[in-house]
């Protein structure tokens, strides 16, 4: 099991999801600086971690979008590679066309930091195969820009075709219709805001974030 971790200026979550995807995988993944314009061969899994991209500047993930590295992201994800993007790695995956739609500013205007309740909406995707569908989750959010925003026609084709893959059980940044994090077509990218990766062990308060790493690992593995 190979993986590979984008790291960016300004990125802040990079170590955790490195740490996070060797207690599940059992090897350290590849840290990528984001002037690479290759990736390592072999990966199974591509992580584009949450921070600051560029200080947020211009608008959130819009300015590692255009890093080099990407478009061998973007290649990757096509040839079915699994990418994870968290938080700033969401807004990443949407500003290189990976998902569809946008996040926003906060509804607020305010920074959100703090652990919230999620429901599980697709219990059958790579990523959450091991939820339970509906399943209530408590895991940690730390974002300024984090309201999902896609127009009504690809909000009803994501919610149609199982795409959704977390709510928001509660009110915490205006998100369009709860949405906490969304899958591709092909089910093999899945953006979140959301950090899974800073709840995989009991000393960090809880483990659920820990089966969505293990979910996927034991299917890229089967």
């Amino acid at each position: 099991m190979k993986s590979a971790v984008i790291v960016f200026p300004g990125s802040n979550c990079d170590r955790d999801m490195a740490v996070a995807l060797e207690m599940v995988t059992g090897r350290a993944p590849d840290m990528v600086w984001h002037r690479e314009t290759e990736l390592p061969q072999g990966l199974d899994i591509i992580a584009v971690p949450g921070g600051f991209s560029y200080g947020d500047y211009l608008r959130s993930g819009a300015m590692a979008a255009q890093s080099p590295v990407m478009r061998a992201v973007v290649q990757a994800a096509g040839r079915g590679v699994s990418v994870l993007g968290v938080c700033n790695g969401f807004q990443v995956l949407t500003e290189v066309g990976l998902l569809p739609g946008a996040l926003m500013r906060n509804a607020g205007i305010r920074f959100v930091c703090r652990d919230v309740a999620l429901s599980v909406a697709n219990s059958q995707s790579i990523f959450t195969s091991r939820y339970e569908q509906d399943e209530m989750l408590s895991i940690p959010v730390a974002h300024h820009d984090g309201n999902y925003f896609a127009d009504g026609a690809t909000l009803d084709r994501l919610e149609g075709e199982g795409r959704v893959a977390f709510r928001y059980a509660e009110q915490v940044n205006g998100s369009a219709r709860d949405i906490a994090g969304i899958l591709n077509a092909e089910g093999n990218v899945l953006g979140m805001m959301p950090h899974p990766e800073r709840m995989v062990e009991a000393a960090h308060g809880g483990t659920d974030g820990r089966r969505l790493f293990e979910g996927l690992v034991g299917t890229v593995m089967a």
